[in-house]
Order: structure tokens, then C-alpha cells, then sequence
């Protein structure tokens, strides 16, 4: 199992305001340090735009699956900021023993 991810709707804070947006998330285990990354973009949302202005910043991002503290850096031609993150992920984690049961 190399992949783990969400893709779906989404709710996005950064500073004070909250935002619904649609997210594409993947992660994966980093033995070299012991972390999990997850990583991914938001789709591209005017109101995000505004409020960011293309600077890196701290967000916090909720699915219905979980919580996680990341970052917001530069968007992409498309307007989609990219969003990563360390440790638990917004999301869950199939484990080897989930994927057995499946």
C-alpha cells in the first residue's frame, strides 16, 4: 500500500474565515524521517484567491473524515493552491489489516 488519500468537499480555514472548497489529497509514510506527509490541491476558489493573495499560509483543513494544521503555498495556472501537511492527515488511513478485511 504506497497511497493513501481523499478527494471531495472540504471546509478550509485560514486566519478567521472559513471556506467550503473541493480538495484532491494523497499522503504517504517517509521512513527516511518517520513522518507522514499528505499533500494536494484546493480547487480554485475566487474568495481563496482574495484572501490569500498567492502567500504561503497557514490553514487548517476539515473533512468529513478528520482535522489537520498545513500549509497554503502557491497556486497553480489553474488557481489551485497547493496544501501539505505533517503527521495525521484530514483523512483516514487504510491500514494493511483494512485492506486484508476488504
Amino acid at each position: 500500500m504506497d497511497e493513501d488519500g481523499y478527494q471531495g468537499e472540504a471546509t478550509l480555514l485560514v486566519g478567521e474565515r472559513e471556506f467550503a472548497v473541493a480538495v484532491d489529497l494523497r499522503g504517504h509514510f517517509q521512513p527516511i524521517d518517520g513522518y507522514y506527509r499528505w499533500y494536494g490541491r484546493v480547487a480554485a476558489d475566487a474568495e481563496l484567491s482574495s484572501a490569500v493573495a498567492g502567500r504561503k499560509t497557514a490553514a487548517t483543513l476539515r473533512t468529513p473524515q478528520g482535522e489537520a494544521v498545513g500549509e497554503l503555498s502557491d497556486p497553480d495556472p489553474w488557481d489551485r493552491y497547493r496544501i501539505m501537511g505533517t503527521s495525521t492527515p484530514p483523512f483516514t488511513l487504510l491500514t494493511e489489516l483494512d485492506v486484508l478485511d476488504a
